[in-house]
């Protein structure tokens, strides 16, 4: 792999020199800096886009911000979260995810191996970031295919690109109630003349939360008691012929059975979730010279995360429990007296063999970007990106090392933006990537793989009278070669059109065709073993074939000083989708699914509204509203439902700033997902409510906000349907924070 990187660290060198310029800048007012190149997740979204978007920061941002990105940006239209706990979570977009979705930071992926399960965390973190960024839909000609289904590019600034006039820093202290959670955080960026710094770190805690009622669901617990009372009818001849031998002895040990259901294995969880805690640990470090004509900056971070894993243990297990009742009533009664002697080491081997494995996770990453204005001849903006990355995680069952994950991983990508040719203005870029993925252990579900990708693309725009038209093209080649079997590589293109179209008195309408391919991933390919994160045993296909999509998506916005209005529909048609077929198999205590290919469809609409109602002096309140629906089908016999399909949402907010006082109430309901695949259990709708107040004062030059913010307010019993566990582990209940952010 170091090989492979030389080329790229050359560039390094050459472009240092040509951002420094011939002369030295001279701090201060006249030092001669170069304004900051921004670097979006679009090159075109500077002057508007017409695929749909989202933009996070500031105030928003802060305020929205919980223990993972796909939690900070879940309740966001068409996106949602696929929780497992507060130690994982990836977004959904447009009921797209997992390797669909690409999680960047700063336009390079995260490397980590979030994509292959949904207990995988995701490497950045909310409460360091300044800017987070979503594309909604396809938006492989930028960043491969794959990003078939939608893009969230994580800013953390830990680059600088420009030298601050004086030191700038946040702190952010928070502590709440539900798990005693405690959450620290702080960044500092400065410099002087031609260099310019960045340090930041973080830590947070918490123990198991509480929930408001059983960690299993109703259905669920539904589900087992009829399958019980199944195996209870159909072993009851072999009771009778017993019952008479067991009368008096039944009762001379009925308070040590109720004993045991109180307190024994077969307890129900309610009241918290076990394996819902966390502990993490991080920070970076970034400098960059900084010169007339551009930059060249470098960033070492650091994660390290532990935390459990819920519902983890009941998915491993939950086969085997019934089939182990079984196996009891075929053979008949044990001893009792030998049953009584070992009861209580029986008890606690079981306990401890159940208790929720714990995730201990470790990343170093290696983080360098180059910018430079005016390269040569026809090209405005150079920017170069490469990511190093050495990543790995143990799950730890019963104080023992399990399985572990690792990915050592590194991705390049150069973009050049070029002066208005033909009437178009746009950028060229190169991407290349490099990812060696391991598994070792009793859960290695999926063999190594070595992956490689390159793609080159181009995007533009051009006035077309008074309407902007958008255009792109793409070509990628994949490669994964795994530790044994043959190997597979994969070429395709992806090809965009789009149109932003004005329509007068604040009104505008924009659409955009796509067509995106996206090649299947190594554990889609490559998988054959149990996979207790997600409580299946998954069978890959070495022989899948790319995934195509057309994707058509119409948005109309519009607004005022005291209005905003905007809607997207959106259609898209997948050729050969890949996803898990449900099987009747079983191996290894495991229902088996197996990856296949059936052509599908995604239809979704959302909506948002933002309007003022009233204004005091420099106070304001505003009102806002939200809906969001997606209905996918797969063209297969029976049912044509596809499993983790996110329920509607509707959602309404009131917010009041002023220059002291700042308030919010948000408020969404989910309805119930009852269009469910097969083998999959129907979800029931929830409430949340949400509240926060804040007080902000200005010390000397510095701006000091004091809140107080409750989330789950109505304490409902909250399962994200998207989420592989939302059965065994719902979300928190009741959570009162309070914190501390001072900016300065």
């Amino acid at each position: 792999m170091k090989r492979k990187l030389i080329p790229l660290l050359a560039v390094a060198p050459w472009l240092a020199p040509a951002a420094l310029g011939e002369e030295e800048a001279v701090a201060g007012e006249e030092s001669g800096v170069i304004e900051e190149i921004v670097v979006r997740a679009h090159p075109l979204a500077r002057d508007g886009l017409a695929q749909p978007s989202d933009v996070m920061e500031a105030d928003e941002l802060e305020r929205k911000a919980v223990d993972n990105i796909g939690a900070t940006v879940g309740n966001e239209p068409g996106i949602h979260n696929s929780s497992y706990g507060a130690g994982a979570g990836r977004p959904v977009i447009h009921g797209l995810s997992g390797a669909r979705v690409r999680v960047m930071e700063e336009r390079i992926d995260t490397l980590d191996v979030s994509v292959s399960s949904g207990d995988h965390a995701v490497t950045v973190d909310p409460f360091v970031t300044e800017r987070v960024e979503v594309l909604k839909g396809p938006a492989t000609l930028l960043y491969g295919s794959g990003a078939i289904g939608g893009v969230v590019d994580v800013h953390t600034g830990r680059i600088p690109r420009e030298v601050p006039e004086r030191i700038r820093g946040t702190l952010d202290l928070r502590g709440s109630d539900n798990g005693d959670g405690r959450n620290g955080s702080f960044r500092l960026d400065g410099g002087g003349g031609n260099v310019a710094w960045h340090l930041d770190a973080f830590a947070r805690e918490a123990d198991d939360y509480d929930i408001p009622g059983f960690a299993e669901s109703a259905a669920m617990r539904a589900l087992e008691d009829e399958e019980e009372h199944h195996d209870d009818e159909e072993h009851g001849d072999d009771h009778d012929d017993h019952e008479a031998d067991d009368h008096d002895e039944d009762e001379g040990h009925e308070d040590e059975h109720e004993h045991e259901d109180e307190h024994g294995d077969e307890e129900e969880v309610r009241g918290h979730l076990p394996g819902s805690g966390l502990e993490v640990r991080g920070g970076s470090v970034g400098f960059s010279f900084v010169g007339d004509n551009g930059f060249v900056g470098l960033a070492v971070s650091r994660l390290d995360s532990e935390y459990g894993i819920p519902g983890h243990s009941h998915a491993h297990g939950h086969h085997d429990h019934h089939g182990e009742a079984g196996h009891h009533d075929e053979e008949g009664h044990h001893d009792e007296e030998e049953h009584h002697d070992d009861h209580e080491d029986e008890a606690l081997q079981e306990h401890e063999d159940e208790a929720p494995p714990v995730v201990d996770l470790e990343q170093t990453r290696v983080d360098l970007e180059a910018g430079l204005e005016d390269p040569f001849g026809g090209f405005e903006n150079l920017n170069f990106r490469l990511g190093i990355n050495d990543y790995e995680h143990a799950e730890n069952e019963a104080g023992e090392v399990g399985t572990v994950f690792s990915n050592e991983a590194w991705e390049a990508r150069a973009e050049l933006t070029h002066s208005p040719a033909g009437g178009w203005s746009g950028a060229l870029g190169l991407q290349l990537g490099d990812r060696e993925f391991s598994v070792v252990g009793e859960e290695a579900f999926t063999p190594p793989v070595d992956t490689s990708s390159a793609g080159l693309f181009w995007v533009g725009e051009r006035p077309v009278g008074e309407l902007g038209l958008e255009a792109g093209l793409r070509y990628d080649r994949v490669e994964h070669a795994p530790a044994h079997g043959r190997s597979r590589d994969f070429s395709g293109g992806s090809a965009s059109l789009g149109l932003i179209v004005p329509l007068g008195e604040g009104w505008e309408g924009t659409l955009v065709a796509d067509y995106s391919s996206r090649a299947p991933v190594g554990e889609e390919l490559f998988s054959d073993s149990p996979h207790p994160g997600t409580g299946v045993f998954e069978i890959g296909d070495p022989g899948l074939d790319h995934e195509q999509a057309r994707n058509l998506a119409a948005t109309i916005s519009g607004g005022r000083d005291r209005w905003s209005l905007r809607g997207t529909f959106y259609y898209t048609d997948f050729a050969d989708f890949i996803y898990q077929a449900a099987t009747d198999e079983e191996r290894e205590g495991f229902d088996v699914r197996r990856y296949a290919q059936a052509d599908a469809t995604f239809a979704g609409f959302e909506v948002e509204g933002r309007m003022t109602v009233g204004e005091w002096g420099a106070g304001r309140l505003d009102l806002g509203a939200f809906f969001d629906m997606v209905s996918p089908e797969i063209d297969v016999s029976g049912n044509d439902n596809l499993p983790l399909m996110p329920p509607d949402r509707v959602g309404v907010s009131l917010e009041f700033t002023s220059d002291r006082l700042r308030a919010n109430v948000d408020y969404v309901r989910a309805a119930d997902q009852d269009d469910v695949a097969e083998f999959e259990l129907p979800t029931d709708g929830y409430d949340d409510l949400r509240a926060r107040i804040a007080w902000r004062f200005r010390p000397a030059d510095m701006t000091v906000d004091l809140y107080l913010a409750g989330r789950n307010l109505t304490d409902d019993e909250q399962r994200l349907h998207t989420s592989v566990v939302k059965d065994l582990a719902p979300q928190a209940g009741r959570t009162i924070e309070a914190g501390l952010r001072m900016r300065f």
